[in-house]
């Protein structure tokens, strides 16, 4: 294999989900575009063996390599996309096949660098490269990785994390986010900005920003957690300590932060808290009000508590985020559909 300054290998394989696949080649070639080779950025697709593989949208994809060629030389990043497969009641889970888990650890050897591509990061944990991590996925899956993977702190909210030089992403469009931030990592923030806006992106999100809506999350199959959650939207801006939520749902704290936990993979306090980050990133969006205010209608009660949580959520100040996702007109905060 001729020696490149950055190689990418992403791996290909039988029901991998397209997007993951060529998302990510899209943002790496407009950087090449804007700084000529001095990117260094080669992109090489990498399979089992040298046949098409059919992606999970019926697409055929030519790789470039074998996994074997891969692995004889030095690799800058590996990316793993992921594959999902429906029950039959339309639940997605993650696929983690063995082989391709065992490939993964391989060549994940062979790298500087490792990223997984949403619901890839439950091939990295399967071959035990977030062990003892924070990790993120796509939101439909997330229940599952942490169920799966105890040892994976999963956090289901940011668009990507970074732990040291493995990386994990969300979903879909997410890709390209990752793909930017590592572009960034790699050149800085001016020629990221500059892919950003060749890619339509005139917003490049920070790792911190939500994959998701707080209110549009999937719904529990309990209904207790369920009314307990439209309660809490419904109560922002009051009291919703853990004594206060246990009582409400007639259960013990012990037992609510367990159900919680097992239904959203969270604690009542850290959901608390997001849907609050949520509200108050809809209103810094859509109206001119006072951070005070925004704090208190939101149930944070002081802009301190405010600026700390987005910190501790977003990775940014509720002042820096107005700045960069201002758009218009107050948007209704709305509830998902009770369960019947």
């Amino acid at each position: 294999m001729e020696p490149v300054q950055r190689l990418i290998v992403i791996l290909l394989f039988e029901g991998v989900d397209l997007l993951d696949v060529t998302g990510p080649p899209e943002v790496f070639s407009l950087a090449r575009r804007e700084v000529g080779d001095a990117a260094g950025y080669r992109v090489v697709l990498a399979a089992a063996g040298p046949e098409p593989v059919t992606t999970a949208a019926g697409v055929r994809i030519l790789p470039d390599l074998t996994f074997e060629q891969a692995a004889a030389g030095a690799i800058d990043t590996l990316l793993v996309p992921g594959s999902v497969e429906f029950d039959d009641d339309r639940r997605v889970r993650a696929v983690a096949d063995p082989a391709v888990v065992e490939q993964v650890r391989r060549l994940a050897a062979r790298s500087r660098r490792v990223a997984s591509v949403c619901v890839g990061a439950h091939l990295l944990a399967a071959a035990g490269l977030l062990d003892g991590k924070r990790a993120t996925t796509h939101w439909s899956t997330a229940a599952q990785l942490a169920a799966e993977y105890p040892e994976v702190e999963v956090d289901a909210d940011p668009i990507f994390i970074r732990e040291g030089e493995v990386w994990t992403g969300a979903g879909i469009s997410a890709c390209l986010d990752l793909s930017l931030a590592l572009v960034a990592e790699d050149f800085g923030e001016e020629l990221t900005l500059r892919v950003a806006r060749q890619l339509v992106m005139y917003l490049k999100r920070p790792s911190g920003q939500s994959q998701f809506s707080v209110p549009m999350e999937p719904v529990s199959a309990t209904r207790r957690i369920e009314e307990l959650r439209h309660h809490i939207l419904r109560n922002l801006s009051g009291r919703l300590t853990v004594p206060d939520l246990a009582a409400h749902a007639h259960v013990s704290e012990r037992q609510l932060t367990r159900i919680f936990k097992t239904e959203l993979g969270t604690t009542p306090s850290a959901y608390v808290e997001s849907a609050r980050v949520e509200l108050a990133r809809q209103r810094l969006e859509s109206t001119d009000e006072t951070l005070e205010r925004v704090a208190t209608a939101c149930g944070f009660g002081t802009t301190d508590t405010l600026v700390r949580a987005f910190r501790r959520r977003l990775d940014t100040t509720p002042t820096d985020y107005r700045q960069r996702f201002r758009t218009g007109p107050a948007r209704e905060f709305t509830l998902p559909a009770a369960v019947p």
